[in-house]
């Protein structure tokens, strides 16, 4: 999944890539790094990865994305980008999928407490586009209240910057179980029959 990835920002003209690690892990044995690709160790939680990786490079915007998402496209990471060079007053661009389905929100995990108004709600994926100085006020909050976001957009709107919604569609999906993993192995299968 990294090397799809990775593969992906350098379709992209992303050339240097910073891969935050779990804790005590190094990279696959079998994994070349392309030049400009950096391994540094991770933190506890996603932010203090995203921190971690933050520390390691000089760019700006810098992009964030989880590797669990290798079906992640070129033409997807350039629209993400996109909204930053044309308002210099974003703190950040996401991409993120209308949602399709009905959510219903519970507060005991067994009774409906309502349903949401689907037409407002957005499912959250990555790539996450951030003016630098913005992803590292948001970086500097405690590891607890790092520990707690579920995203690094959240954490900028809540120092008051503005995040764009750009719209992707449900083949950006995370890979969570080996379900996921099997379909995504098939699509990005027919992507290379697609471009021979």
């Amino acid at each position: 999944m990294l090397e799809w990835s990775v593969a992906a920002f350098r379709a992209a003209g992303v050339t240097d890539i910073v891969i935050a690690l779990p804790p005590g892990e190094a990279l696959p044995a079998d994994f070349a790094l392309p030049e400009g690709t950096l391994g540094v160790p991770g933190g506890r939680e996603r932010s203090h990865s995203v921190r971690a990786a933050l520390d390691a490079c000089d760019g700006d915007p810098v992009l964030v994305h989880d590797a669990a998402r290798p079906l992640v496209t070129p033409e997807l990471i350039a629209r993400t980008v996109q909204p930053l060079i044309d308002d210099p007053e974003l703190a950040a661009a996401i991409a993120a999928a209308p949602v399709t389905d009905t959510i219903k929100r519970s507060t005991d995990g067994v009774h409906a407490a309502e349903t949401l108004v689907r037409s407002e709600l957005w499912a959250v994926q990555t790539p996450q586009v951030f003016r630098r100085d913005w992803l590292a006020r948001a970086l500097s909050a405690s590891d607890d209240r790092l520990a707690a976001a579920t995203d690094d957009a959240s954490l900028v709107e809540s120092l008051g910057g503005r995040v764009n919604l750009v719209a992707s569609g449900p083949e950006n999906f995370k890979i969570t179980t080996p379900h996921d993993l099997r379909v995504a192995e098939h699509l990005l299968a027919e992507r290379a029959v697609e471009t021979r």
